[in-house]
């Protein structure tokens, strides 16, 4: 499921993040599906459980799960409009810092673009796995 770098340069919370709404993406969570607790998600990883609290508050502000009170954390429906576009405008600035970093890096333009294709295949379930 969730797979930590403890050495990486990402905080671990941010591997959270990300990790979840990568399975969200791939359709491993589903809209509506509970998601452990944070007790319950601290102890499979075996981290703190304020380092969880802190990827949900973020996956929370973010629209991708919400709690409800008594019953659990759950994946959310998808964002209201407003949202939405308040995400991609986020996004449109990740792919660009991303594009800077491989062009400094010196990957040509065909590279780079197979990276991103790979990925796009993946996430989007035509049967070709991520490098």
């Amino acid at each position: 499921m969730i797979r930590l770098q403890e050495r990486g340069t990402t905080p671990i919370y941010e591997q959270i993040v990300e990790q979840i709404k990568a399975l969200i993406a791939k359709g491993a969570m589903k809209t509506g599906e509970k998601v452990p607790s944070v007790r319950e998600l601290s102890s499979i990883l075996l981290i703190n459980p304020n380092t969880v609290s802190k990827a949900y508050q973020e996956l929370e502000r973010q629209g991708v799960i919400q709690t409800v009170r008594g019953k659990g954390t759950f994946v959310a429906e998808p964002d209201a409009p407003r949202m939405a576009a308040e995400r991609i405008e986020v996004l449109h600035e990740e792919v660009r810092r991303i594009t800077v970093e491989a062009k400094h890096l010196g990957l040509k333009r065909e590279e780079f673009v197979q990276m991103i294709t790979r990925e796009c295949n993946f996430l989007w379930g035509d049967g070709h796995a991520a490098d």
